[in-house]
């Protein structure tokens, strides 16, 4: 998370304790835990109905979709509907005993303002995540015939790995280099449990010069793949710091997965269907569970969703794509997240400072950001839009995500059969 300042920060040269100015709150006196605004259940009310109206449409109208497909799909949709429920009402029991630990923020974006000094609660993506892997269990546990051969076991290592690695970023403040190396870490699981094909098919103007319609990368094509966990798992973690957009982006991008992955039933072979109905199952929670964290962290955000909840997002939509065999389709719906890392190499490699918080000036007079230099999607836009408020310039980043998404819906519809 990039939009607050934690409760306690530490002088790694001294080793001594400091507070920030902003924050008068000493151990022995945690701060008082305030009751949560309510959820913004309208809000999420209208995207779901955006989101699964067309959903449905393709399951039970347009596509004519095995029946054993539709029951468990059916049957994960029920689970999935009862996490909402189940995350929607466990998020106000973590506050007050997150605030007793100095596990909270202060907003910078709304520094300067009444919202600016309040306490709030981080790391409330561990309700979400943990309520996703207990639906996880329980959907095989009812759908067992069905799920059989479903890398369980390796799914739920890497991303319990992350999920662990987050709440430690959150408490500990994890260095870079150690989050790095523990996401590289979590995604051999799902490598070793990998069983698909390592082909690509050559593009039709090629194959003249190939004399083959498929070539067999190997292990190439699996370090592509630990590649691709590994960045979507961090990527959603640095497109960060407005109220809403790690949730909201999450929520766009599985919306797109979801989609995906029954037009493809809908015209793959046998073996696809399955590859892609893994992908269901795991997705469907993942959005559920979001939608009622995104009640809580939507502008003005009562919650921060914490480090946790980006990697075990980036993680479970890495898995989806993997074991979903549309890897390819995953890292174009990625496209803001791989635009807003290009922009931001040049200060994580270190070849230009980096400040420990990238983010735009506020003006507590008028309310509105305006963009700075850093190499950071969120400035870029300011700089290219003019000044905007937090909410409003969310909302447009979350437009550009669904637009990416629709471009690619449209330029696989364009390239099917005549480049592949």
């Amino acid at each position: 998370m990039a939009a607050k300042k934690r409760g306690k920060e530490r002088d790694l040269n001294n080793q001594v304790e400091i507070k920030p100015e902003s924050i008068a709150v000493s151990e022995s006196k945690p701060p008082e835990a305030r009751p949560l605004s309510p959820p913004k259940t309208s809000l999420i009310a209208k995207i779901s109905l955006f989101v699964l109206v067309p959903y449905f449409y393709l399951i039970f109208f347009h596509y004519n979709i095995p029946l054993e497909y539709k029951n468990s799909i059916a049957i994960n949709g029920i689970l999935s509907f009862i996490a909402f429920l189940a995350t929607l009402y466990l998020i106000p029991v973590l506050p007050k005993p997150l605030l007793r630990r100095g596990i909270y923020g202060k907003d910078i974006n709304k520094k300067g303002t009444a919202l600016g000094s309040v306490p709030v609660p981080e790391a409330m993506g561990i309700m979400a995540a943990v309520i996703f892997v207990l639906v996880v269990n329980l959907f095989v546990f009812f759908d067992h015939s069905a799920n059989s051969d479903w890398p369980l076991v390796a799914v739920l290592s890497s991303i319990l790995f992350m999920i662990l690695l987050g709440f430690m970023d959150d408490v500990l403040d994890t260095p870079w280099r150690v989050k790095l190396l523990f996401s590289s870490i979590a995604a051999l699981p799902l490598l070793l449990a990998y069983t698909g094909h390592t082909t690509i098919m050559i593009p039709k103007p090629l194959v003249p010069y190939f004399g083959q319609n498929l070539l067999d990368l190997g292990r190439i094509y699996k370090l592509y793949m630990w590649l691709l966990a590994i960045f979507c798992t961090n990527s959603i973690n640095i497109h960060a710091g407005l109220n809403g957009l790690e949730v909201g982006q999450t929520v766009v991008i599985a919306s797109a997965v979801l989609i995906h992955n029954i037009m493809q039933i809908g015209a793959s072979a046998d073996l696809q269907k399955q590859a892609h109905a893994f992908s269901i199952y795991l997705v469907q929670p993942l959005l559920a569970t979001s939608l009622a964290l995104l009640a809580y962290n939507w502008y003005p955000s009562s919650v921060f969703v914490g480090d946790t909840y980006t990697y075990f997002a980036g993680m479970t939509l890495a898995v989806a794509g993997i074991l979903g065999h549309f890897s390819e389709t995953l890292l174009l719906f990625f496209a803001p997240q791989v635009i807003n890392f290009l922009l931001s190499l040049p200060q994580l490699s270190g070849i230009i400072p980096c400040p420990r918080h990238r983010l735009p000036k506020f003006d507590p007079q008028t309310g509105l950001l305006t963009g700075t230099k850093d190499g950071t999607l969120v400035n870029v836009f300011l700089r290219l839009f003019g000044r905007r408020s937090e909410k409003s310039l969310c909302i447009l980043l979350l437009v550009f995500q669904a637009a990416c998404c629709c471009f690619t819906f449209i330029l696989r519809w364009i390239l099917t059969g005549w480049y592949k």
